[in-house]
């Protein structure tokens, strides 16, 4: 029974801590073309921390089976992983698939590690790895596609983010996703592609305006006037707020525009919403901007003044 009760609190926690709130940022129209930063406190992460010890006390102190025990791991890996703890995610990560080696979502978020780090010959095997064992995964064609589109083989991305659109065509993410890979060897296609699946999209989808910037029917102003409207809670808002900037980022590079995108990337960042795939690969983006100005002849990275950058 103690056990049973314990589950079940654990449970509650999970849910709340789901839906608290990270660092919220504020950030509109005036602000980006002038390129300031305004931060509010974070919210509290009392939940997260909650949910955290009543994890630790479980797997510390209660009799669990095997596979009770690889779940747990591989929960508090998935909390860790929410609060940016990366390392500590892996750890446990690993030590759950040391108890349940076919646990096909610990192989995803490690593969999505591997990409960040560039191990992409890993990350192919993590992912390839989950669709052997779950060939159903739809995310694992997500993340695997992007691994390859930052390995430089976008033809085989785009092959992945085709399945990945075909299995829920009316979301704007995936098109979003299928349109970025495919605008690096056939702009025209991609472009035409967007358009094409854009009538699937349900117009009162926040994320619609940003497939409609792409298409150009929406400007800045309008995406980050979108962000604000019919809000639930501030988290919601930075989540918001961190896919508008990296997704206006990416245009920003495609138009050689290295200053707007690394500010918009740093932007992405500083909402602290870890487990968004826009939040995990806005430092890569970077990193790419940076070797791209070095290429040219520039020396140092231009972006917004220290005292408006939060460390992310």
């Amino acid at each position: 029974m103690k056990f049973i009760s314990q589950l079940k609190v654990l449970a509650l926690l999970v849910c709340t801590s789901a839906i608290s709130g990270c660092a919220t940022t504020t950030f509109g129209p005036e602000q980006a073309s002038q390129g300031r930063l305004q931060i509010v406190p974070p919210l509290p992460a009392y939940e997260q921390e909650v949910t955290l010890a009543k994890l630790n006390e479980i797997l510390a102190s209660v009799e669990l089976t095997p596979a009770q025990r690889a779940r747990f791991l591989y929960e508090r890996g998935v909390l860790h992983d929410s609060v940016g703890l990366r390392l500590l995610s892996r750890i446990d990560f690993h030590q759950a698939l040391k108890i349940q080696p076919d646990l096909a979502d610990a192989y995803n978020f490690l593969g999505i590690y591997y990409t960040q780090e560039g191990e992409y010959a890993s990350a192919f095997e993590a992912f390839d790895g989950v669709l052997e064992l779950a060939p159903s995964y739809d995310y694992a064609y997500l993340n695997r596609g992007i691994a390859l589109h930052y390995a430089g083989r976008d033809n085989l991305a785009e092959q992945d983010l085709q399945t990945f659109v075909a299995r829920q065509p009316n979301d704007p993410y995936r098109l979003l996703w299928l349109y970025l890979i495919q605008a690096e060897t056939q702009p025209e296609l991609a472009l035409q592609t967007l358009a094409q699946n854009r009538g699937a999209i349900e117009n009162d989808t926040w994320a619609s305006v940003l497939v409609d910037f792409y298409l150009g029917k929406a400007t800045e102003d309008q995406v980050f006037a979108a962000a604000k409207a019919e809000l639930t809670s501030s988290r919601e808002y930075a989540q918001r707020l961190c896919e508008a900037y990296f997704y206006l980022a990416k245009t920003a590079i495609a138009n050689k525009q290295y200053e707007k995108a690394s500010n918009y990337l740093r932007l992405a960042l500083a909402t602290n919403i870890y487990d968004f795939v826009e939040h995990r690969y806005a430092r890569m983006e970077l990193g790419l901007i940076q070797q791209a100005l070095q290429d040219g002849g520039a020396n140092n990275l231009l972006m917004l003044p220290d005292e408006h950058l939060p460390e992310a």
